[in-house]
């Protein structure tokens, strides 16, 4: 069997976390959207059958990290039947997978999740016409409702992380301690929800709490003393937890350094939060660092449904606990607070202001005195990626400058939107409330 992952119009609504990269990409549970898919159509991740239709400022990136990925590539759909699958679509628990050979379509609420075809429609497929196709194949082939779910925003994935979570460590399988005692930490709750690689070091005076949900340590971990981890929870490999207080549905990918209070939040992976500071409801992209005492709001004083800014503009979210969605080499200073429903583009540069900074930081800017400002140049900060990325033994590539050069470009109007909004602002001032007298 050949698999496409295709991208509909609405993945801009998972912006700006999927800004640099396809919606399967996207982390949720212990894995990958892309991982629940392959592993839904028990499909071989390293099988040659493999392609993608995605935006096209992502072609080259993709392509330069698996070199025999069919990207984009009519004339590789045009040779056989190909299942093609809709990349925000997370297939259900217990899926069963279509008989084989049998070209039909997946329906999930209505919308087509997944279309087995053969290859004269399957040659079709082109970005940024997908929902069109569909529509099309929906109309031609037999019709099945199979479940799952649809990302359709960020918190969404953030919303049903901790599920996930569970699910997947079911699924895995994977339970035990290794051929090492744990004498040294404290295990609550039942140890047939914990797996710990026998690679990971766990340091004495931590605490792994199982009562809410099961806990997986990958290889390469570092727990320092202090620690406490609570289930359902994901750490990827190589990630180093510095007296870390993990308060359960937290995926932590890989190679990341996180210290402080998190709850209920996805951080992709290269990025660090080695100090104090509060993280929840929230999912923070590759290679951002929260500088020291950085803490979100994740619950109005009020208690109402939260409205997050993407693209400038608010998005009902329809829950009450939502924190902030932080794109790809973006920095906070020490002590940044952030709002309630904060979207921060990729590259950007978070400045405290003792305030509550502002909700929508476009891609590219700056946050100075409080207010959204131009950012550094771009030259400056592909030199700041160089070191990051050197850092960690890894390298910001002449694809990945191409990318944000692509991305700068398309988010021009953005940050024009922005910067008129804040001059209209600029003589603005603090509310001051009054104090009522008692007559």
């Amino acid at each position: 069997m050949r698999l496409c992952l295709v991208e509909d119009i609405a993945v801009a609504g998972l912006e700006p976390l999927a800004l640099t990269r396809p919606a399967y990409d996207l982390r949720l549970g212990a894995g990958t959207i892309g991982d629940k898919i392959r592993r839904a159509f028990r499909f071989d991740p390293q099988s040659p059958g493999r392609g993608v239709v995605v935006r096209p400022h992502l072609a080259k990136v993709l392509k330069s990290r698996d070199p025999y990925l069919a990207v984009n590539d009519r004339t590789w759909l045009s040779q056989d039947s190909t299942l093609v699958v809709n990349a925000r679509w997370v297939p259900p628990a217990g899926f069963v997978t279509p008989p084989h050979g049998q070209h039909c379509v997946g329906l999930c609420e209505g919308q087509v999740a997944y279309a087995f075809v053969g290859p004269n429609l399957a040659g079709g497929l082109e970005p940024h016409t997908m929902d069109s196709w569909f529509q099309d194949i929906a109309d031609k082939l037999e019709k099945h409702d199979v479940g799952g779910d649809w990302i359709a925003r960020p918190w969404d994935i953030v919303a049903k992380n901790s599920a996930h979570l569970e699910r997947d460590f079911l699924e895995a399988g994977k339970v035990g301690i290794g051929n090492r005692p744990i004498s040294n930490v404290a295990l609550v709750g039942p140890s047939d929800r914990l797996y710990i690689d026998e690679s990971v070091r766990l340091d004495p005076y931590t605490v792994l709490d199982t009562t809410n949900g099961p806990i997986t340590i990958e290889a390469g971990v570092i727990v320092q003393p202090f620690t406490r981890i609570e289930g359902p929870c994901h750490i990827g490999r190589d990630t180093q937890l510095f007296r870390a207080n993990l308060r359960g549905g937290v995926t932590l990918g890989p190679n990341c350094r996180i210290g402080g209070e998190v709850e209920q939040s996805i951080v992709h992976g290269q990025s660090n939060k080695y100090h104090e500071g509060f993280l929840g409801h929230a999912y923070i992209g590759e290679w951002v660092n929260l500088g020291a005492i950085t803490s979100n709001s994740d619950l109005r004083n009020d208690y109402g449904e939260v409205f997050v800014p993407l693209g400038g503009d608010p998005v009902a979210t329809g829950q009450a606990k939502v924190g902030c969605f932080v794109g790809d080499h973006t920095r906070t200073g020490l002590g940044s607070m952030l709002n309630t429903g904060t979207a921060i583009g990729v590259m950007c540069n978070v400045l405290p202001a003792g305030l509550l900074l502002p909700k929508h930081v476009p891609s590219f800017t700056a946050v100075l005195y409080g207010r959204v400002a131009p950012g550094f140049a771009l030259d400056e900060l592909f030199n700041t990626a160089k070191i990051v990325m050197g850092r960690r033994n890894q390298v910001f590539s002449d694809v990945d400058c191409q990318l944000y050069l692509d991305l700068h470009e398309q988010t021009r109007l953005e940050r024009e939107r922005a910067f008129q909004k804040n001059n209209d602002r600029r003589n603005d001032t603090w509310p001051v409330v009054a104090a009522s007298r008692r007559s």
